[in-house]
Formats: structure tokens, sequence, C-alpha cells
């Protein structure tokens, strides 16, 4: 009896062990399942509005798990919990069909096109809504008090200080601020204030720096006013907070392009999932676990938003590009023409994201 209850006692350690390495990657493939839900709903939900003929919902890629067809639509749960699509009747080939997707007006296409991108910036600014509820305070852009070692006082800057500015790139709220100042490089910071209700621009900021992977990044070296919550800062703040999260969206593909950062800094759907089962698991108490994964799960939904709505062949904003055109021009561009650029985008966004995995992979093991 002894020797069975140890083993059983081993066993019940092990299976904890292993439950408390798994369950933080079952998190974060359902959070990153639901922004691929929401996407791809979005496309699914406008389709049927305008009454194309949808021939599979899929979430996943891969060989299908789970499969069930309802009236005219396959509905699949797919392997690979990297992505989803909606296959619509006419909307990479032409089609006979009156509910064909291609048979539609350009504004119909444009909206159903649109509409996953759309759906997830929506999500993020939701998302951001219920992190700011969970806050003790809400953040606002001004300046409370510095910290004890604090230098940045003694090039300018004061309490109550409104801060709307950096190197010239608007700050839309509190997140934004240690993000604008992370991204400069010489430590000699502009910064537009607003004083006692004048605007004032303050050259040549400096702040203490901090090392990290060999680069020196500016420190934030002041507390910023914190508000109770209200029914309207929280919403102001939620839409401000997602227009700061655009903005390092955008701002980080600017950087990748101009070869501030390397391809080891980009992560796909494996690093994805893997940073946030990283992230879940450090959490102290549920509370703490809850808020950082919705923390992530906003930013990850507005970044696919915005990086879905660039026009690039093959994406929803290649997509968006040519029924613009279309619109503009008043006659659609020739079918096989715009297919070859998008499959070539595709094969082109294939590459990309193999080499990314590939790179998630040694990242993560």
């Amino acid at each position: 009896m002894l020797i069975f209850l140890e083993v059983f006692s081993i066993n019940t350690l092990s299976i904890a062990a292993l439950w408390g390495n798994v369950w933080p990657y079952l998190v974060a493939i359902f959070l990153f399942g639901i922004i691929i839900a929401i996407h791809e709903f979005g496309h699914f939900f406008f389709a049927k509005l305008f009454d194309v003929k949808v021939n599979e919902f899929a979430l996943g890629m891969g060989p299908a798990i789970l499969k069930k067809k309802v009236g005219e639509t396959l509905y699949a749960l797919r392997l690979f919990p990297i992505g989803g699509f909606v296959s619509m009747e006419g909307e990479d080939e032409e089609s006979d069909d009156d509910r064909a997707f291609n048979k539609k007006k350009p504004y119909q296409r444009f909206i159903i096109v649109a509409a996953g991108a759309i759906l997830n910036l929506i999500l993020g600014v939701v998302v951001v809504a219920v992190c700011l509820s969970m806050q003790n305070l809400v953040g606002t852009r001004t300046i409370h008090s510095f910290d004890k070692n604090a230098i940045s006082c003694d090039y300018g800057l004061k309490p109550g200080d409104e801060i709307v500015k950096i190197n010239d790139t608007p700050i839309y709220s509190s997140r934004g601020i240690g993000f604008n100042m992370v991204r400069d490089t010489d430590n000699k910071l502009n910064i537009t204030v607003i004083r006692n209700g004048k605007k004032i621009e303050l050259k040549d900021v400096q702040f203490r720096q901090f090392e990290l992977d060999g680069k020196l990044y500016v420190e934030q070296d002041f507390i910023i006013v914190g508000e109770e919550h209200t029914i309207f800062n929280v919403i102001k703040n939620s839409v401000l907070d997602s227009a700061s999260i655009v903005q390092m969206v955008r701002l980080s593909l600017v950087d990748l392009c101009t070869g501030k950062y390397g391809m080891k800094d980009v992560s796909g759907p494996i690093g994805t999932i893997s940073a946030i089962a990283d992230s879940t698991a450090q959490g102290v108490t549920v509370k703490d676990k809850l808020f950082t994964a919705l923390t992530l799960l906003s930013y990850i939904t507005i970044n696919v938003g915005v990086f879905n709505l660039l026009p690039v062949p093959a994406l929803d904003g290649g997509r968006l590009f040519f029924i613009f055109i279309e619109m503009i021009r008043r006659k659609p561009i020739n079918p096989k023409k715009e297919g070859i650029i998008h499959t070539v985008g595709l094969v082109l966004l294939l590459l990309f994201m193999l080499v990314i995995s590939i790179s998630d992979i040694f990242k993560v093991f």
C-alpha cells in the first residue's frame, strides 16, 4: 500500500508538472484562435449579408480534424492553429454563379475583404478597454513626479507637463510615451508638452539609459498621473491606447524596412503563441495571468488587423487596393493579371512565413 501511494504521489506530481508546462500553450492557442476566428468571421458575416456563396469556413490550416457541412457551407477545424480562411465562390477564379464574389458590386467586395481586419481592430479596442478596467488607475500623458535619480527634469521637463509629441511623433496615450522613448537612438529627445495651457517645445532632453543585448535604450524616469476609472475615460483611453498600438505597429514596420531591426526581431504564429504562453505563465495570481494574456491579445489582434490592411499582394490590403483601383477606373482589372500578382505574392508570403517559423522554432528550442 505504501509503495502504491508513493507511486501514485509521484505520478500525480509528474502530471501536475506536465500540466503546468502545457496549460500556458493551450491558453495561447485559444487566444490566437480567437484572433483568427474574429478575422474570418468578419469576412464570413458580410459575405452572407451580401448573399455571396461561401463554400468553406475554416479555422486552422492543413488537414481537417473536424468538419461538418451545413447547407452550402463546409465548416472545418483544421490541424495547425496558424491561420484560417473563408472560401467564397468566384473569389480567386471566374464564376458564372449569380451569387459569386466576382459578381458582386465593388463596394460590397471591398466591405467583405476589409471586414476581417476591421473586426480585429475592434476586438483590440474592446480588449484594451477590459485591460484598462482591470488596472487600479487609468494612465494619462501628464507627468506626476520624477524618480529619485531622474535627469530629464534637468533638461526642462516639469511635473504637470502633458507630453503630446516625442521627436515630432504624436503621443496619443501613456502607452505611446515609453515606446517612442525607446525608439530614440542618441538620447537627445525633442519633446513637445502642454504647460499651463501653452505648447512648449523642449530640445535635446536626456534620460537615464539601460543596456539590453549590447544596445543602450532610453529609460523613462518619471511617473505619470493616473485617473480614477469612469466610463468616459475608459472608453476614451481604450481608443487612444489602441491608436498608440497602431502607431507602434506602423513604426515597427518602418524600423524593420529601414534595417533598424532584423529578422530575429520578427515573430510569426509559433513565436506569437510561445510569447503568449511565456508571459501568461509568469503571472503570480490568476488576475495577473489574465491581464498579461489580454494585454498581449490586444497587441496581437491590432497587429494582425494593421498588417492585413497593408497593400501587399495576397493580403486583404492587396485585394482592397485592386478593388479600389477598379472603383476609380469603373472597370475591373484583368482577372488573370490580378490572379498572377496575388499568386506570386502568396508564394513570397509563404516563403517569408516559412523563414519566420524556422526562426521561431530556433528561438523556442
